[in-house]
């Protein structure tokens, strides 16, 4: 387990402080950013696949390849 270490604002940490028992902090934090990643990492998932059907991108790639594939990076 890390220890992280952020910022927050004066009157939130008060509030925190009076609503949320000290051995449940590090609990709830760790919830809240799992459930903050994960949405993030469906979004960059989706936005993935969406590039990766995207006509324009397969036929730009395609000139990149014709012009760019000869490069002799994979003759080493």
């Amino acid at each position: 387990m890390a220890k992280v270490m952020f910022s927050l604002p004066d009157q939130l940490v008060a509030r925190m402080k009076s609503a949320i028992p000290s051995g449940q902090r590090s609990e709830l934090f760790a919830k809240l950013l799992e459930k903050e990643v994960e949405s993030r990492e469906a979004n960059l998932y989706t936005r993935a696949l969406e590039l990766e059907s995207y006509k324009g991108l397969h036929n730009e790639m395609s000139v990149w390849d014709a012009e760019f594939g000869g490069d002799g990076l994979n003759d080493i």
